[in-house]
């Protein structure tokens, strides 16, 4: 009994007290296990949702737009690399301060500024897509919390050349008219993303999480010097006759290319927003207009397609008179006896009807449909009418008449020009084009002088489908030509090649009467040239011109003048003596082949590449004594000697303005390393 421990001594004060330390800790344990389990399991998800928001933010970084080209890859649209500005408001020690110095140098609100600053504490943009002397003010400021993150710009290195055609984009380079809507999920890309994250002394950083992946490349059909030659003289045209718009379109018949689309008013899709919504319409697709006598073609050629009437069947015109349904319609002047020629040469509306009422209405509405007209033609453009064509169901007595002439009839020039184009083309009816091609990597390759596209392949314009027999076609050709050699047409004669086509003049409709203007017409011309091979098929269309407003008087001659220098430019041998011409300059085959359309007025906040192919300048090199390159002295140069010297030296340099060199930085002499940016600003 002596050898068993007193049990006063095990339940002592001391072990009593290390018993309560073991519970308590074990307690302790178990809160901290339950509490742990509560953060890193229960609600992990919340708390790292908040660590994210307040060390991280990601934020998308557009894609590269892809470069759009001329048939002949000269630029028409890129995108450039500029800075746009950005704050981590948390980082900013007087936001009041930063704001007003932002505002001054930005030209922004500084007010708006300042909220923008107080309603975040991660990130908020200041400007974005800055130009390079911005960039450089805010650089000079050297603000806390101000940060810079590389971004594209859209650019249109030709101003207004095929505006309509190229279309704009957005800020956030989406595309929003034109080939930069309709192919926008091709050419824009996939878009990557920045991540923006804060360190453990609270210092803020970027880096790529994603890469942004750049957009396809697109070849267009379009030719920028027929595409200029188009836009000089509808502007010309435009402004002499005081029209309140007009178009001119030229296509190669045989292909359904479009080698220029041309549209007044038009804008610059570098400052689109300067400009009226009514200026971004492509006329050319999209405003439906009734056209007049040169939608007798289409009279014609059913008639003859159905073998109604023969090019020399002579018809009553009855003195310029006739009576439908008691509704008296009148020729521009009166006509007795004509052969269906000169019905067509002399474009008589008596004559006209006459056939139509041959014709009837089905076989009327067969032949509108069979050259495409009231559906879109499907080239490639949004925004693209139907045009106006009822079926005959929806006909009055007088629609053949009216029809048959030209009116209750709505049509694009596209539409127009395009059915005139298969009457060119055999009869054949083809899709018109405005894509060529597309690629995404691989450049435009050189081969013997010729540029191609090492691509995947054209885009396929489609075989067609037959809207007129060859024998019909042959036959229309043959009396369009007489409008030209002795018609209502003579102003569209060439000096060098055979031309034909037909006039159009159209009354418009009044809106406050509903009767048909007097002085509100639609002028238009559409026709081809050389008439045994045509290269080209051309229309015009000017709306309400002033003065002379017959489409052979004030069409016709455009027609001429864009047809000449388009034939001497595509080289097309002559198939008609050259005439002598007082008073009109002879134009020079190899300054049209040379000539390039002007640069725009506003270069890039960015560098624009130098053409493929050129030669750099000789350049001086200069290299300090560690071997470091110094900058030189641009200042008093060209914008291509400029370009050309800094690309012999390794240095990617920034054009602003137009014009000399009048102001660069960096300052000439600086020390520099190969690849490092020089804004160079030129001025007129």
């Amino acid at each position: 009994m002596g050898d068993q421990p007193n049990r006063s001594q095990a339940f002592s004060p001391f072990n009593r007290r290390a018993a309560a330390l073991a519970v308590l800790f074990c307690l302790w344990i178990a809160g901290l296990g339950a509490r742990l389990f509560q953060l890193q399991i229960t609600q992990y998800g919340e708390y790292l949702t908040r660590a994210l928001r307040q060390q991280q933010r990601t934020i998308e970084v557009s894609p590269k737009r892809g470069i759009l080209y001329d048939r002949n890859f000269h630029e028409l649209a890129m995108s450039v690399s500029v800075d746009s500005v950005f704050a981590v408001p948390a980082e900013i020690p007087a936001a009041g301060t930063a704001a007003q110095l932002l505002g001054r140098v930005l030209g922004v609100d500084s007010s708006e500024l300042l909220e923008r600053i107080k309603g975040s504490r991660h990130f908020c943009w200041i400007k974005r897509k800055v130009d390079p002397l911005e960039a450089e003010r805010v650089r000079a400021l050297n603000l806390k919390g101000i940060y810079f993150q590389k971004e594209n710009k859209r650019f249109y290195p030709k101003g207004e050349l095929a505006a309509h055609v190229l279309g704009h984009v957005g800020l956030d380079e989406n595309g929003l008219a034109g080939i930069e809507l309709e192919l926008d999920k091709q050419v824009r890309g996939r878009p990557g993303k920045l991540l923006i994250q804060a360190d453990a002394r609270r210092r803020w950083y970027g880096r790529a999480e994603r890469p942004p992946d750049p957009g396809e490349n697109v070849v267009l059909t379009l030719d920028e010097k027929i595409q200029f030659i188009a836009e000089r003289e509808l502007g010309a045209v435009v402004d002499a006759t005081h029209s309140l718009n007009g178009t001119v379109i030229v296509m190669n018949p045989a292909s359904g290319e479009i080698l220029a689309m041309a549209n007044r008013p038009t804008f610059d899709p570098n400052h689109y927003a300067e400009s009226s919504p009514e200026a971004w319409m492509n006329r050319a697709i999209a405003a439906a207009y009734e056209p007049g006598s040169t939608f007798k073609l289409v009279t014609i050629a059913g008639a003859l397609e159905e073998r109604l009437t023969r090019p020399d069947e002579v018809i009553d015109c009855q003195m310029g008179s006739i009576n439908i349904f008691g509704i008296t319609i009148r020729d521009h002047r009166p006509f007795g006896m004509l052969p269906v020629t000169r019905i067509m040469a002399n474009s008589s509306d008596v004559g006209a009807i006459k056939l139509g009422l041959r014709l009837g209405d089905e076989r009327m509405y067969r032949y509108m449909r069979a050259l495409g007209f009231g559906a879109p033609t499907g080239v490639g453009l949004p925004g693209e009418a139907r045009g106006l064509t009822k079926p005959p169901e929806r006909w009055s007595k007088v629609s053949i008449g009216a029809i048959s002439m030209g009116q209750e009839v709505g049509v694009t020039a596209l539409q127009l020009v395009n059915a005139v184009a298969a009457i060119a083309n055999d009869g054949r009816l083809l899709r018109p084009r405005i894509v060529r091609d597309r690629f995404r990597r691989l450049p435009p390759q050189r081969i013997d002088g010729l540029l191609f596209a090492a691509s995947r392949g054209g885009e396929d314009g489609g075989e067609g489908r037959q809207a007129l027999s060859p024998e019909t076609a042959h036959e229309v050709r043959r009396m369009m030509r007489e409008v030209v050699v002795d018609g209502t047409g003579k102003k569209a004669q060439l000096n060098g090649w055979s031309s034909a086509g037909k006039t159009g003049t159209a009354q418009k409709l009044d809106p406050k009467t509903g009767t048909f203007s007097k002085t509100d017409l639609v002028a238009s011309f559409v026709g081809f040239a050389p008439v045994n091979d045509p290269a080209v098929v051309i229309i015009v269309v000017l709306d309400s011109p002033r003065g002379e407003h017959q489409g052979g008087a004030v069409a016709a001659p455009v027609f001429a003048r864009v047809a000449e220098q388009v034939l001497l430019y595509l080289e097309m041998p002559r198939d008609m003596p050259v005439r002598p011409q007082k008073n009109q300059p002879q134009i020079d085959v190899q300054q049209l082949i040379d000539f390039a359309p002007p640069e725009a007025a506003a270069a890039p906040p960015a560098a624009r590449p130098v053409a493929a192919g050129s030669a750099p300048s000789e350049a001086t090199v200069m290299v300090d004594l560690d071997g470091a390159l110094k900058v030189p002295d641009f200042r008093g140069k060209s914008a291509r000697a400029v370009a050309e010297q800094a690309v012999s030296l390794g240095l990617e340099v920034e054009l602003v303005g137009a014009g000399l060199a009048r102001d660069q930085v960096p300052q000439p002499g600086a020390t520099l390393s190969p690849g490092t940016r020089i804004a160079v600003y030129l001025s007129r």
